[in-house]
């Protein structure tokens, strides 16, 4: 019996640490909050009537929620992106549900809705699901030109 429970004890902690390590490398995509938003895309409250991006790189912002089935289609297209546009591109997300007074300052009404942000410019805003193709065309056209 003891043996059975030390075994099954060192199973757990190594899939503990499997899971933790998954975790931790799992994805490029970051979320924000209400507060990081203003720290790393735009201080709407100082600015409320001038875009002004703080980034260094083009940025994607997605608004989604867990529910949303369009959403949870775009999620691997935007894991996938982050993951080859790695150094070129940030890739966000914001959840409606927790971050509601934000999807409120950008009038989400439908999700997903997707903001293109590019370093110099102002953002364009998609409101659907698209393709892989249609972001990759976007992403190319619009904030890496």
């Amino acid at each position: 019996m003891k043996k059975l429970f030390l075994i099954t004890m060192m199973v757990m902690a190594f899939g503990l640490t499997v899971n933790a390590q998954v975790e931790k490398n799992e994805t490029k995509v970051q979320h924000l909050t209400y507060k990081e938003f203003q720290k790393k895309i735009w201080d709407f409250e100082k600015n409320p009537n001038t875009f002004v991006y703080k980034g260094k790189l083009p940025a994607i912002v997605d608004f989604y929620a867990d529910w949303c089935g369009p959403c949870r289609r775009v999620a691997p297209i935007m894991e996938k992106l982050a993951e080859e546009y790695d150094g070129k591109l940030l890739i966000y997300k914001i959840n409606v549900d927790q971050e509601q007074d934000l999807a409120s300052t950008f009038q989400v009404k439908s999700i997903p809705t997707v903001l293109f942000i590019p370093v110099n410019g102002q953002p364009s805003k998609q409101v659907g699901a698209m393709t892989e193709e249609d972001y990759r065309r976007i992403i190319e056209e619009q904030l890496l030109k």
